[in-house]
């Protein structure tokens, strides 16, 4: 793959990278510092899943806020966590199982 020709669809589609890292790293400081001052603890994934998160809105704010597949991995980064929290509380259902509520809720 040729590099450059990647790095120029990414920067038409996400905006510049270096503007991407402020925006990024701004989100990411500021939710630590607030954290920090509540005494909120999170486990490892939880901040791996906002920092990913934080990153995904610096894309859809420097660059293109209509390309979908940046939304759906804000969701699919929060549903990680879901799923391992309800995991954890016994209430985990497999994506199948939701699927099938979800259908006979909306009939």
């Amino acid at each position: 793959m040729d590099v450059d020709k990647i790095l120029t669809e990414r920067g038409g589609r996400y905006g510049d990278f270096y503007t991407q890292g402020v925006i990024t790293q701004d989100l990411k400081r500021m939710i630590r510092r607030y954290a920090n001052d509540v005494g909120t603890t999170m486990a490892p994934d939880q901040w791996e899943a906002l920092d990913m998160i934080c990153s995904k809105i610096s894309r859809i704010v420097n660059g293109d806020p209509d390309y979908d597949d940046s939304w759906v991995d804000i969701a699919g980064y929060a549903q990680l966590i879901v799923n391992r929290l309800r995991e954890e509380q016994g209430k985990f259902k497999p994506l199948e199982e939701q699927m099938r509520e979800a259908a006979n809720y909306s009939e």
